[in-house]
């Protein structure tokens, strides 16, 4: 008889104050930790100019093994020097 009772409760309960507090817990987690923090952005912008200087460096060790070997052909085509990246726009 004890358990006819307290199952329907426990049951009605778990889902009336259990999952809408388990849902708004989640939401508001995930609006606290929803942004880019300043110290990401800025470890983003360092690593994005190393990339780009690696880049470079490999342009250049290519073109000079194209210069010294005329049947070298890069596994990828040359970058286009227009870039639509401006690398002075630092944070």
């Amino acid at each position: 008889m004890d358990g006819e009772v307290i199952i329907p409760i426990l049951a009605i309960g778990s889902i009336f104050i259990g999952l809408p507090w388990l849902v708004f817990h989640y939401v508001t987690k995930w609006k606290q930790i929803g942004s880019i923090t300043g110290e990401d952005e800025k470890l983003l912008d360092e690593l994005h100019y190393v990339a780009r200087q690696l880049e470079e460096r490999l342009l250049t060790v290519e073109r000079i093994i194209a210069a010294d070997n005329p049947n070298f052909r890069p596994l990828r085509p040359e970058r286009p020097e227009t870039d639509q990246y401006d690398l002075s726009r630092r944070n």
